[in-house]
């Protein structure tokens, strides 16, 4: 390998590494809220973790390829991953801002309920409302965070995915 390919080869395989290594304690953060915590997730939140299903392996994918010096697939799978976490910063704005009352969350999260459930599916379902934060963190709700997080990974994988040299 040249200094060029040596240069281009390390960005994408550091940038797949930090990718995959955010993603990862991302969603097992969110799992141990949900199961150790007791935070529940609402519908939202549960799309929010989409990207992260997707960004783990396909930051494996993109190493790899990086690794065998296949650039031009390995840009395209760092590209998507910024796609993925671009859009899922979206959802994480929309979702925090439902929260801040800026503008009213989804139907499906609002704490409504279908007529034909049955008495006891009721009131054995508890009521995730999207539009109401569980918990903040420097006045941050998990949907804030997020976004935050997301806007960095599609960032790292915008950067990994760079023409430069």
């Amino acid at each position: 390998m040249d200094d060029t390919r040596d240069t281009l080869a390390g960005r994408m395989m550091a940038a797949s590494a930090i990718v995959f290594g955010g993603a990862l304690l991302i969603i097992l953060t969110a799992h141990t809220f949900e199961h150790i915590g007791g935070y529940a997730p609402c519908p939202l939140c549960l799309q929010e973790r989409y990207a992260y299903y997707f960004g783990v392996p396909a930051a494996v994918v993109a190493f790899l390829a990086a690794r065998a010096e296949t650039f031009g697939f390995a840009r395209l799978v760092l590209l998507l991953i910024a796609i993925g976490f671009l859009l899922n910063m979206g959802l994480g704005v929309y979702h925090a801002g439902a929260e801040w009352k800026f503008w009213p969350g989804p139907e499906t999260c609002a704490g409504g309920f279908d007529l034909t459930w049955s008495q006891e599916g009721i009131v054995d379902t508890p009521v995730i409302r999207c539009d109401e934060a569980a918990w903040r963190f420097l006045g941050l709700s998990f949907a804030g965070w997020n976004a935050v997080v997301s806007a960095a990974l599609a960032a790292i994988a915008l950067w990994g995915a760079a023409l430069r040299r």
